[in-house]
């Protein structure tokens, strides 16, 4: 056999002829050489060098590169533009039948010809022709293969596909890399479709300083635009106005010649982003005249560049301003941003926009809660532990969200705090690209490529076992330690190179902190329901003894904690991703910025049941000095939840229980489904809303229905006896102070706008009548409005409605 023959091989098994391994679709790259035209721009020489150095990191195998075509038979990769097929491919190469569009590229094999060629439409479409034949190899120590043919011919269907890489104190990760690290992450999510990045000035919402940073701010500013420019990448800047009074002019003059500092030093600017809010708080006339001003000193640096802007967190009267002003169709404005805190809808927004002004989305893929996208029916016993920015693979519900923003916008470049929503961006590129592809062929992708061939399966599937983790009542979600099994199968054939790999290590720590997680719950619900049975039997055995024993078992979870071993795992995680990728678990540890971002070690032991509560208000009836007062108040302990014969109560924001909130309170009443898919701004749907912020608070408390915007939130009871009247008691709940409205019946109104009792204790009021006079009920909540930042109003924990005796 000639030495050409027996460089083809079936990837699964023995050698065979050259013509019958092509028949088989599988070919053995391991000593192919790369051959490319000498006049490469050098853009796409950086291609050329991504695709030989990711070959080599992954299977430290280094392929030559060539300018001339080797002899016949050779085995070769040819990477080369469109423009140069005629003068450089020759007879070499296919590519009749293609149509090239912008960022396009073409991939076949050509086994008569013993190549693989990859053709781009231009610069980009080269990058990310290599980047698709990457995706595409199995690379694995000394050898890499391709498992079948290839005639792949791809144009992305959205012209931008971007992330946002804010080197700064608040993330949980990026203030801690350097200039290598930030390179490699650039070409990784290259490798998957991405066009552009977005990074922030040295001033933002944030800390002056990181005890994390290698380098200055404005530093890393610039390799991250020379990194992007080298790829041939777009660089945008998240740019927000945090001065107090732009109408001032000493104000407006001070930022002009900051923002042109900044500018001037920045190889590459294709756009520069100013959020309306969060952060910022500038009235639109003033923030229109102030970017008009930097447009003109962007422009002196950068003539091409770009300055967008969105309506972000406005009050209804100034979004209203804000689409008056866009009347006047502003020339220094290129185009809008849809992202989290709009008041308006995005078809709204399109709607009321300039045909001429395109809209980018920017989407939140880092967070949990208390954000635009937040996570459907997630359990509170993860919310309190794992925090708002944990570790969060959620490939099915963004492509999801992919699919439903994708009309109308040009692309997206999305909201990130940190690595810990890694999978969540190679999502949103890679559907960005190709919007109707199979989610876990994504996932497969992912895993071929960052984990290894020999776990693309296995790692694919278990990243939807942990978006799996996290949907509905955790105490019943057994898949939780199904999901753990998995991964530590993964784990036990893993090799010490796995082990060390970032991506690898954010699985494992997931799949170990849910599972955890759930140990913890089970048994403090157990316990707690022991100590309840003890404190209902107060009567016969006396206030004091029961509140003792109870105590007793309270304690039992710190006594005897649960799955320690489980526990020291997700530390020796936590400790292994500070020193890979520095992920900043701990505040403690790793000298996070804070514990709520990102840094969920320190969180992983805080109650999961009523404890401190319970102790606060046990501490409270041992003062009272009649041991009928202690049983008075046990007793309203312990008939929390019970409205009594004839009454309901709802845990509002309980993912576990029913409740009489109506899930659409207006339109979309034929929509089949979880609200939630159509709906996954949570505009019209009610949502579970969260409040971190009050340690000691009973479980109920900490979660809440929670309404949007000017949404009312409704509830709705039948089955009343007309003839009596009923007593409707409430807990407001939740992290917004607003003014809310409660009214019954038809508008009857049962208290006014008024803010939330603090500290937080039920109000109760009698119904009139009338409100059930039908043998029904309805329940209105509204929160005064016009209001901006959030949206957040309508935030009520628990209601009763019981019979008046």
């Amino acid at each position: 056999m000639s030495a050409y023959a027996k460089c083809w091989g079936v990837i699964l098994g023995a050698a065979m002829c050259v013509g019958g391994a092509w028949a088989q679709g599988g070919v053995d790259l391991t000593t192919a050489v790369v051959v490319a035209p000498g006049d490469l721009s050098p853009r796409e020489q950086k291609a050329v060098d991504l695709l030989v150095n990711e070959v080599e990191r992954r299977a430290k195998v280094r392929w030559n590169v060539v300018h001339e075509w080797p002899g016949e038979g050779a085995l070769t990769v040819a990477v080369l533009p469109k423009r140069s097929v005629e003068s450089f491919g020759g007879a070499r190469i296919e590519a009749e039948g293609w149509d090239a569009q912008p960022e396009g590229y073409l991939l076949r094999t050509l086994p008569a010809k013993n190549t693989v060629e990859v053709i781009g439409a231009d610069e980009r479409g080269v990058l990310f022709g290599v980047g698709r034949l990457l995706r595409e190899l199995r690379m694995e120590p000394e050898r890499v293969t391709l498992a079948g043919a290839l005639d792949i011919a791809s144009a992305p269907a959205q012209a931008l596909r971007g992330h946002q890489l804010g080197y700064r104190p608040k993330t949980n990760s990026y203030d801690a890399w350097d200039v290598p690290v930030w390179e490699q992450y650039i070409r990784d999510l290259a490798v998957f479709g991405t066009n552009a990045i977005e990074i922030m000035p040295p001033s933002t919402d944030d800390d002056a300083d990181s005890p994390h940073f290698p380098l200055p701010q404005i530093e890393m500013m610039a390799h991250q635009s020379r990194i992007a420019d080298e790829l041939g990448l777009d660089v945008w800047i998240w740019y927000p106005a945090m001065e107090k009074d732009y109408s001032d002019p000493a104000t407006v003059e001070a930022a002009l010649k900051e923002w042109g500092e900044v500018f001037a030093k920045l190889p590459r600017i294709d756009a520069v982003f100013v959020p309306g809010g969060d952060p910022g708080h500038t009235q639109p006339k003033h923030m229109f005249a102030l970017l008009e001003k930097e447009t003109e000193v962007l422009h002196r640096t950068h003539p091409n560049a770009q300055m967008w802007m969105s309506p972000q967190s406005f009050t209804d009267e100034w979004e209203e301003e804000f689409f008056e002003l866009m009347k006047a169709e502003p020339k220094w404005l290129s185009g809008i941003v849809f992202g989290p805190q709009n008041r308006c809808t995005f078809e709204e927004l399109r709607a009321r926009v300039p045909k001429q002004y395109p809209i980018r989305h920017y989407p939140d893929i880092t967070h949990t809660v208390r954000c635009q996208f937040p996570v459907p029916e997630w359990d509170l016993a993860y919310a309190l532990t794992e925090h708002r920015e944990p570790i969060n693979p959620r490939p099915t519900d963004y492509a999801n969200i992919i699919r439903r923003f994708s009309e109308g916008t040009i692309g997206f470049i999305a909201y990130s705090e940190g690595c810990n929503d890694d999978v969540n961006k190679i999502v949103w590129s890679s559907l960005g690209w190709e919007t109707e592809k199979p989610v876990v062929d994504v996932l497969r992708e992912y895993s071929r490529y960052f984990i290894g061939p020999k776990f693309e399966e296995g790692f694919a599937q278990g990243l939807l076992a942990l978006e799996r983790n996290w949907r509905g009542p955790l105490l019943t979600n057994k898949s939780v330690f199904t999901t753990l099994a998995q991964f530590q199968t993964m784990e036990k054939a893993a090799s010490s190179d796995d082990l060390l790999n970032w991506r690898f290590q954010q699985a494992l720590y997931r799949a170990y902190y849910d599972a955890y997680v759930a140990r913890r719950l089970s048994q403090e619900t157990e316990l707690e329901g022991r100590a309840m049975d003890l404190l209902r039997q107060a009567d016969t055995i006396g206030a004091k003894t029961a509140i003792n024993v109870a105590r007793d078992i309270l304690k039992d979870a710190e006594g005897d904690p649960v799955a320690p071993d489980l526990r020291a795992r997700v530390f020796e995680l936590g400790d292994a991703l500070y020193k890979s990728i520095r992920m900043q678990l701990s505040k403690p540890l790793y000298q996070a910025i804070d514990s709520g971002r990102g840094a969920n070690l320190d969180y992983i032991d805080v109650p999961l049941n009523n404890l401190e509560w319970l102790n606060a208000r046990l501490d409270e009836i041992l003062k009272t000095p009649s041991d009928e007062g202690q049983l008075r108040s046990l007793a309203e302990i312990t008939n929390w939840t019970n409205p009594g014969p004839g009454g309901f109560y709802d845990d509002l924001g309980s993912i576990a229980l029913p409740s009489h909130v109506v899930e659409w309170p207006i339109g979309e009443a034929d929509f089949k489904g979880p609200a939630w898919k159509q709906d996954p701004e949570f505009r019209t749907t009610p949502l579970n809303g969260l409040n971190y912020n009050k340690p000691g608070w009973r479980m109920s408390w900490y979660t809440c229905a929670e309404s949007r915007f000017d949404m009312p939130l409704v509830m709705k009871y039948e089955g009343l006896d007309p003839k009596r009247q009923y007593r409707v008691k409430v807990t407001y709940a939740g992290d917004r102070d607003v003014n809310v409205r409660l009214a019954a019946g038809k508008d009857l109104e049962i208290h006014g706008y008024m803010k939330k009792p603090l500290p937080t204790e039920p109000f109760a009021a009698d119904l009139p009548l009338e409100a059930t006079a039908d043998g029904t009920l309805t329940l209105t909540f509204t929160q005064e409005p016009g209001g901006g930042s959030s949206g957040r109003g309508c935030q009520i924990a628990e209601v009763w409605v019981t019979p008046v005796n």
